[in-house]
């Protein structure tokens, strides 16, 4: 604000010096207005103070960076370590009493479980002990027979139904020597098996008590070489089941060949299956000539073979 009344002071004088120019005067006296006049200018100007000039910057002032600080590691964790696998076991099938067999009440019958050693470690003082829920009147523990990795074992426990209708299930396990409980892949929550009956008075479950199977195999051997009998010899198996059901089967020779097939039973009765063998005629007999047959299911079992003997003529 003082800056530009100065200004103006100054402009107001110039003014006034302009228009005395004007008037009617002597040399000398206009000279001296003259000098008095520049001297005043020139006095005012001195007496003004320079306005400073900023010089703009071309380039913006730079940011500073701000480097992060690294959290701290913790490094007591302790690195995870592998889990055991000395003592596995793997739960394969129940070989008797389905889940849900049917029981009249009382009934005593035997519990098997198959299972398979899948650790590293041998088994040896190892025993099956019941666990949890219904322990059906069997035994609190028994010992279980060395078994080695990869081998199996069928464990059973006599076991007898509750009097009272209903449905029961009881868990066993395996425990070590040293009483450490094994686990067990496939089974319960990967630590149990059990068995699972239900228990119903005689007249309903009487039928349904036992599994399906085959309960029998009879050979008959045909030796007759007639126009009748033109294949000589031929077997013929009689194959009894104890319900209905599929029956698989395959014929076992000492020379290692045979055919194999499948019956159906619609209920209980027996079928027959027959098998031509062409052995050469002779009088003498064939003890090196045998076969047989097998049950591949549902039994998985060998009913054992008879001897060829050799073709008669009539």
């Amino acid at each position: 604000m003082n800056k530009n009344l100065r200004l103006f002071n100054l402009l107001v004088v110039i003014a006034l010096f302009l228009s005395a120019c004007n008037l009617p005067a002597s040399d000398t006296t206009q000279n001296l207005a003259s000098t008095a006049a520049a001297q005043t200018v020139q006095a005012l100007l001195s007496a003004t103070p320079a306005i400073p000039v900023v010089a703009a910057s071309a380039t913006p002032a730079a940011v500073p960076t701000l480097t992060p600080i690294p959290l701290p590691i913790n490094t007591s964790t302790p690195a995870p370590t592998a889990t055991s696998n000395c003592n596995v076991a793997q739960f394969i099938t129940d070989v008797t009493i389905p889940d849900g067999t049917l029981m009249t009440p009382g009934q005593a019958f035997t519990k098997r479980w198959r299972i398979k050693n899948i650790g590293s470690c041998t088994w040896n003082g190892f025993s099956l002990v019941f666990d949890s829920g219904d322990s059906m009147k069997g035994p609190a523990t028994q010992a279980i027979a060395a078994l080695g990795p990869g081998q199996e074992v069928d464990l059973e426990a006599n076991l007898t139904a509750p009097a009272t209708p209903g449905t029961y299930r009881g868990y066993w396990r395996i425990v070590t020597n040293s009483a450490v409980l094994v686990p067990i892949v496939n089974g319960s929550q990967g630590k149990s098996f059990y068995v699972d009956i239900k228990v119903q008075n005689s007249v309903t479950a009487t039928s349904t008590t036992s599994a399906f199977a085959v309960t029998s195999v009879t050979y008959v051997v045909d030796v007759w070489n007639d126009a009748t009998h033109t294949n000589c010899p031929s077997i013929t198996t009689d194959i009894t089941t104890n319900g209905a059901g599929t029956v698989g089967y395959h014929w076992v020779r000492n020379d290692g060949n045979g055919t194999s097939g499948t019956l159906i039973f619609s209920a209980a009765g027996t079928q027959s299956v027959t098998f031509d063998w062409p052995l050469p005629s002779s009088a003498a007999p064939a003890p090196d000539e045998w076969m047989g047959i097998y049950i591949d299911a549902p039994n998985h079992q060998d009913f054992g073979h008879v001897v060829m003997p050799p073709c008669t003529t009539p």
